[in-house]
């Protein structure tokens, strides 16, 4: 009993001893796929010498390195890793640290299972780990990735069991997969191995061509158009565009684009495209009311510019082939002044401009939308209504000339004219030919026609130019050719110097089937006779070459 005692005390001594010589080691998790940083704390690990003496082995697969001291190590679970123990080796000491659990990388499902490019996609799965890791692709630890049909997705969030994405402009359908970055050391220790992955299961994924529409919102019988690729060229038997469920009017079909108008029944909510015999929601669209807030000038002659502003007065839907196959007071949008449909110059959102046409008359404006439904072929109509909103009303006036000083004047002069309802001048151009802009730059000749210009004054049959035009008041200067020209030196064109003034407002009228238009017609205001004199010729010498052409 005594010998017990003194060989139980001895062992306790020993053990006492070489206590602080002895490692404690657990690690942090203990399992994870290929890739998962893994924190080893412990004591006894020692001062790290070099990649030969220092390891982490997995199940006998040595690990990278990424940070050592003597009570903590972090490590990189490699590739090759097998679940099993952990083992902590400095030179020929061996710690053991636990044992770790490889898990393999599986996507469980997509969300969704069909998508645009450039939409948001979601894989739900396990063991995806925590991180993409860096955000460099070119780093020595390399990037988990997600693949769609071999394109690499950009991640916009990464976690153990879900990642989301963006479905990459050029991706196909085709199988979609995770990649999990290897960290290997190279055979010495060092680093690094080629990077290399982890690949999990696959996943089908179907990418549909992406659809614009716009407008987003619009009122009653407003243009919508959709545009993508793939839609066919005919429209198909069932083919159909749905606002908040409520069928749509078609009015052209196209491989890349569909035109349709929004229906008197529609509501706010999603804007379905509906084909062989499957619904695809293309986003939402608001429907909204049209208001008015004002309209001026609420009088003037013909061819007067008139502006109406509001809101919500949608895209223009003009006579024609993307309007509705009946009369121009139901097809598209219009607007009427005294009941006479007025020529439109510029639709917005905001604003419509309209000149007063030739055969308006005094009464109300009114801004018209037709709206319809569809009959089942999605041709129009089933039902069809015209929305109406009254802007104002409008006086249309005849231009009068009171008096005009003086009667006879010289070139270059100023001739007043007096009266009333002359209007605004109007510089606007009309849509000129593009062979005027052709010809120009090569230098050619050419003449514009009476479409350029809707206010004018003539006199004696040519036209003046204008130094100031308001609706009491117009100052113009005696025009100079062809009175006097190039080849008539000595003075005038005795043809040309007596005749009458005039003002002269054009306009034009909308034609039956709602296109635009008739061709302009004019009313003449004369003034009377008028004189020109033989005042501000040049010198007698103006057309002299100073340099002779010697031949």
């Amino acid at each position: 009993m005594k010998l017990f005692r003194i060989t139980f005390g001895c062992l306790l001594v020993l053990f006492v001893l070489f206590l602080p010589n002895l490692a404690i080691a657990e690690l942090f998790p203990a399992s994870g796929p290929v890739g998962t940083t893994v924190t080893i704390n412990g004591e006894g690990f020692g001062d790290f010498r070099n990649t030969q003496e220092n390891r982490v082995e997995f199940d006998g697969v040595s690990a990278l390195i990424q940070s050592w001291e003597p009570d903590f190590i972090l490590v990189k679970v490699p590739l090759k890793a097998r679940s099993g123990s952990v083992v902590v080796a400095n030179g020929s000491r061996l710690v053991p640290a636990g044992t770790f659990d490889v898990q393999n990388v599986r996507i469980t499902g997509l969300e969704p299972v069909e998508a645009e490019a450039g939409s948001l996609l979601t894989v739900h799965g396990e063991h995806f780990g925590n991180t993409a890791g860096s955000r460099d692709p070119n780093t020595m630890f390399g990037v988990n990735q997600v693949l769609i049909n071999g394109i690499r997705a950009e991640v916009r969030r990464w976690r153990p069991n879900k990642i989301e994405v963006l479905i990459p402009a050029n991706a196909l359908t085709g199988a979609v997969e995770v990649r999990l970055a290897s960290s290997d050391p190279l055979p010495d220790g060092s680093c690094c191995a080629p990077v290399e992955y982890a690949v999990s299961n696959k996943m089908p994924l179907k990418v549909i061509p992406p659809i614009a529409f716009d407008p987003p919102s619009g009122p009653i019988g407003s243009k919508v158009i959709l545009s993508g690729h793939g839609f066919g060229d005919q429209k198909p038997a069932d083919g159909k565009v749905l606002f908040g469920g409520k069928p749509s009017t078609i009015a052209q079909w196209s491989n890349r684009t569909i035109v349709v108008h929004v229906p008197l029944d529609a509501q706010s909510g999603p804007l379905v495209l509906h084909r062989d015999g499957q619904d695809r929601t293309i986003g939402n669209f608001v429907v909204v009311q049209t208001q008015i807030t004002g309209m001026t000038p609420n009088r003037g002659p013909i061819g007067t510019l008139v502006t109406i502003r509001g809101e919500n007065f949608g895209v223009y839907a003009e006579g024609g082939s993307t309007a509705y196959a009946f009369d121009f007071h139901s097809a598209g949008n219009g607007v009427e002044i005294g009941g006479v449909p007025a020529v439109i110059h510029r639709w917005l959102d905001t604003q419509i401009d309209v000149w007063v046409p030739f055969s308006g008359k005094s009464g109300p404006v009114v801004v018209k939308r037709g709206g319809g439904t569809p009959k089942v072929d999605g041709t129009c109509c089933e039902r069809q209504e015209i929305v109406t909103i009254s802007a104002g009303e409008f006086t249309v006036v005849q231009p009068a000339i009171t008096s005009y000083e003086p009667k006879e004047a010289g070139l270059d002069e100023i001739v007043t004219i007096s009266g009333s309802g002359f209007g605004n001048f109007l510089k606007i151009s009309e849509a000129a030919r593009l062979s005027l802009n052709t010809q120009a730059h090569d230098w050619q000749n050419y003449r514009l026609g009476q479409d350029v210009s809707r206010t004018e004054v003539l006199i004696n049959g040519i036209a003046a130019q204008v130094v100031s035009w308001s609706d009491h008041e117009i100052r113009v200067k005696v025009p100079r050719r062809p009175v006097f020209g190039i080849g008539n030196p000595e003075g005038f064109d005795p043809d040309l110097t007596s005749g009458e003034l005039i003002v002269k407002r054009g306009s034009w009228d909308m034609l039956e089937n709602g296109a635009c238009c008739t061709p302009k017609k004019w009313i003449t205001i004369p003034a009377g006779s008028f004189k020109i004199l033989q005042r501000g010729l040049p010198d007698p010498d103006y057309y002299s070459d100073p340099n002779p052409r010697r031949d």
